[in-house]
């Protein structure tokens, strides 16, 4: 019994969940900062950044960090094209498995792509046409 359409599976959830978080600090870096003083709560984001002063590094490296975020959602998207097909093991438990870790990679891959194209827009869109 052969289980590595679910070996391909895990790493393809596990570039998911890595271009996740790197998406996610898109929005940390820039939709946060951006939410909270369009709501009026700049005291909010001053108390934020005293504790995460991270906050402000992250915001100073806005475009490595979308450069990397975008290169980790390439190759996870290149990964689930390539598995998309993968063969599944025969035993229905593991199949099930399998299928159920695809599926999951592929809603944790959208996610991402969504967390950055936020991100994206509060970073560069938003800023140029405010000018």
């Amino acid at each position: 019994m052969s289980v590595d359409g679910v070996v391909e599976s895990r790493n393809s959830l596990w570039t998911s969940v890595a271009s996740l978080f790197a998406s996610s600090s898109t929005l940390v870096c820039c939709a946060l900062p951006a939410l909270l003083v369009a709501l009026g709560a700049g005291a909010a984001l001053s108390s934020l950044i005293a504790v995460f002063p991270q906050l402000v590094w992250l915001s100073e490296h806005k475009v490595g960090l979308f450069v990397f975020a975008g290169l980790m959602l390439l190759a996870s998207g290149v990964l689930q094209w390539r598995n998309r097909h993968a063969p599944c093991p025969t035993d229905p438990a593991l199949r099930n498995a399998c299928l159920k870790t695809r599926k999951t990679a592929g809603l944790v891959y959208g996610t991402s792509v969504l967390l950055y194209l936020v991100g994206g827009w509060f970073a560069f869109v938003q800023p140029w046409l405010s000018e």
